[in-house]
């Protein structure tokens, strides 16, 4: 084939290498000269490496005479030093990488063409059987054939600059600096024995506070240098053409458009503080190449000169140039998404490092290393026990033997101290009559507190008939209601001692009167519906649910006495805790968001009136609620929706709850309207929770996806969370805290296994192949 690569990059020019030795025809257009590059240092990780020396070995034993190698990371929090080792890093400068590809590039044969713009990529698609698109995250390519691309590149909050050092630095090494105007962070890793690459990031208000914007590169150079100057022992810092830009998170619908590919920054960006750049390239190129062969070995099999088609082809056929691109998609797209998931998220938590730096300095350190959720608890324990271990004396995990997850030490709300940090969170289960919980719900509730966890929730328990989400709800405005839950929460107490019962109590209000979710998620009944109410007269699915009608004075008051009186049985009933729901849509949660409440009174309009009904119910509820039970408030702390509830008022969401004695804070999202778009992922909401957490110094419980004790431990440990509700985890496996504990050896007061499933506490061996 003749292949065009656009762009001589390092992911273009190892396409163009991998390619050349497939026996194709390369020629790569480049329009800066050949020691022309941006940065200084390019890292890459063992599982890269590997993936060179299968496809290449002479530029793997080129590059492996070039690494710098170390295994130490260093935070510096505060004039405190902490070290974590064990971590595995290999660098090497950005110009040598390119001279080693241009010498296996021409070894090969390839046609390197400097100092020149490449032609358009569509007229390069009609003299070349296939063009590759590496021109960067600017990508020409790209930007022309957007409309089939269908790219979408967001800009992040901060602003940052690539430098260097004249000297090595020990380790990867992260620092903070509080000035006047914000809070500064530098990132610095070793790229060759006498060299550093030194990349200086704050939120862009900080930027311009410092008048950085105002700075040429040589200035900003200097004043970093100074900003930084322990770190760098007082040695001076320089540029490379070096200029404070925001990171450009390029992700596209599409990689390919006939015989065009995207490749590296032109298909996907992430940002710069989980790894290179260059790294999600080369693995590109190695996939793209695996492709190629792969479709040319098939084609050439069934093309043979005894085959039906003749003799075989010279080269892949465009048909064959298809599948490839499909199958090279198909195979990177999974595995770039995951790394742009933990980028974000790390991205994310250096744009809100103001709100971890008052943390203890080893809790802050811990915190930083594990903030893409990509490194755990476990895996920094494995990488580095001692450091790990010091993080968890310093959170206060209780000493013994094999010492005590995190997940396992006590928490106290109020006057109830819970043994652990789980939490079976609540979940619907439309399986009552009437609004009265039956057996299933004796065994579901029973036999999830018999599993260990520190607190069991009911699912959301309507306050009124007309409250109910769906026929099957379980309610709490009768004293027959009240005597089948009294009969749950005694067994609980009963038998799973230690383990407390909270109950939610909420209000359906315009997401009522539906089928039971099996039978069609929000779906209205077919008959027997009962009319709904809400902060405004909007329907939650347009030309699909009832509209609710607007709640007046005369209604408010009775809606607050509903829950009073409700909370009045749950008391009785003996619960340990309550939580008034406030997410999700339901009735509060619709006086909260905007686009649920368009109210022209003193409920409606600037949040401080949205406020006013929610926090008259919880007032309500709190006043004839126990004094020594806690009580929690959930909230959804964004509607994934333009114009909706975000993070900000979600904090001053929960200051107002926080200030109303709520003694902690729900932390869930979304399901406010119907067209909202989710980001899901593991752990996705946490980062609201933690948020919340940090700013206002209120207990947390976070939820949505949460599915390992791994990650819970993570999460309590980093600071992210106090308390961690899991749903489904608990669907799978109602013993779910005792087998996490099983699995961590630990035996300790956090997690006791019931007398009569003691003999059970050990995982049962398994078979031998």
């Amino acid at each position: 084939m003749r292949v065009a690569v656009v762009g001589g990059g390092p992911g273009g020019l190892y396409a163009a290498a991998l390619l050349a030795r497939q026996g194709h025809h390369v020629e790569v257009w480049e329009r800066g000269a050949p020691e022309d590059t941006f940065g200084f240092g390019v890292v890459l990780s063992d599982e890269t490496l590997g993936g060179i020396e299968r496809a290449d070995t002479v530029v793997h034993a080129a590059l492996g005479g070039e690494f710098v190698r170390w295994d130490d990371v260093e935070v510096v929090h505060r004039g405190r030093l902490l070290t974590s080792g064990g971590h595995g890093f290999a660098a090497l400068g950005r110009r040598r990488l390119l001279e080693i590809l241009h010498e296996r590039c021409a070894g090969l044969g390839v046609r390197l063409r400097f100092r020149t713009p490449a032609p358009d990529a569509q007229e390069l698609a009609r003299t070349h059987d296939l063009v590759v698109a590496a021109d960067g995250v600017h990508s020409a390519t790209r930007e022309k054939g957007a409309a089939h691309f269908r790219p979408t590149v967001t800009e992040g909050r901060c602003r940052y600059i690539w430098l260097a050092a004249d000297f090595a630095f020990e380790a990867f090494r992260f620092e903070i600096a509080e000035t006047a105007h914000g809070v500064m962070q530098l990132h610095a890793y070793p790229y060759s024995d006498d060299s550093s690459t030194v990349i200086v990031e704050m939120r862009e208000e900080v930027w311009r506070a410092a008048g950085f914007d105002l700075c040429d590169e040589q200035e900003s150079a200097s004043r970093c240098a100074k900003i930084f100057s322990e770190a760098l022992r007082g040695r001076p810092l320089r540029g490379n053409r070096s200029a404070w830009t925001r990171f450009r998170t390029v992700e596209n619908a599409r990689w390919s458009h006939g015989n065009v590919v995207l490749l590296g920054d032109a298909a996907h960006t992430a940002h710069f503080s989980i790894g290179s750049g260059t790294k999600l390239a080369v693995e590109d190129a190695l996939a793209l190449a695996e492709a190629l062969a792969a479709v040319t070995e098939e084609e050439a099999g069934t093309a043979g000169p005894a085959g039906p088609a003749g003799p075989a082809p010279e080269g892949v056929t465009p048909a064959g140039v298809a599948r490839a691109l499909a199958a090279y998609e198909a195979a990177r797209r999974p595995a770039v998404a995951s790394t742009q998931r933990a980028a974000a998220a790390s991205m994310r938590w250096f744009e809100e490092i103001q709100g971890y730096v008052g943390q203890p300095a080893r809790q802050f350190a811990f915190n930083l290393l594990t903030r893409s959720r990509r490194v755990t608890h476990e895996n920094l324990r494995l990488r580095d026990a001692r450091f790990t271990r010091a993080v968890e004396e310093e959170f206060g995990c209780p000493e013994g033997a094999a010492g005590t997850p995190p997940m396992f030490t006590p928490f106290t709300l109020r006057g109830l101290t819970l043994r652990n940090r789980v939490v079976v969170a609540p979940m619907d289960m439309y399986s009552a009559r009437d609004g009265v919980p039956g057996d299933f719900h004796l065994v579901h509730l029973g036999e999830r507190a018999l599993g260990g966890a520190g607190l069991v929730m009911t699912e959301m328990v309507c306050v009124s008939a007309e409250g109910r989400i769906t026929p099957g709800c379980t309610g709490l405005w009768t004293s027959g209601q009240a005597a089948a839950w009294k009969r749950i929460v005694d067994f609980v107490h009963t038998c799973a001692p230690g383990t407390a019962l909270g109950v939610q109590l909420g209000h359906s209000g315009r997401k009522g009167s539906t089928r039971v979710m099996w039978e069609g998620m929000d779906e209205p009944l077919p008959e027997g519906n009962w009319p709904l109410v809400a902060a405004s007269a909007l329907p939650y699915r347009p030309g699909v649910s009832a509209v609710p009608r607007a709640l007046d004075t005369a209604d408010l008051a009775a809606l607050r006495s509903d829950f009073a009186a409700a909370a009045v049985r749950a008391a009785e009933c003996g619960f340990d805790l309550l939580e008034l729901h406030c997410a999700h849509g339901y009735l509060l949660s619709g006086f909260l968001s905007p686009l649920t409440n368009h109210r022209d009174d003193a409920y409606g309009g600037p949040l401080e009136n949205r406020l006013r009904f929610p926090l008259e119910v919880f007032d309500a509820v709190r006043a004839v609620w126990p004094a020594d039970r806690p009580m929690t408030v959930r909230i959804s702390a964004t509607d994934w929706a333009p114009g909706g509830t975000a993070p900000d008022e979600a904090e001053r969401i929960a200051a107002a709850f926080a200030a109303h004695g709520a003694d902690a804070v729900d932390v869930s999202t979304g399901q406010v309207v119907a067209e909202e778009t989710p980001e899901y992922g593991r752990s996705y909401q946490t980062p609201y929770a933690d948020r919340i957490r940090n700013a206002l110094g209120v207990p947390v419980i976070a939820v949505g996806a949460i599915s390992s004790w791994d990650d819970v431990n993570s999460l309590l440990l980093a600071g992210r969370a106090d308390l961690c509700a899991l749903g489904r985890p608990h669907l799978y496996d109602p013993h779910w805290t005792l087998h996490a504990a099983a699995d961590q050896g630990y035996e300790g007061p956090g997690a006791p296994w019931p007398a009569p499933y003691r003999a059970g506490s050990r995982k049962p061996p398994t078979g031998k192949g």
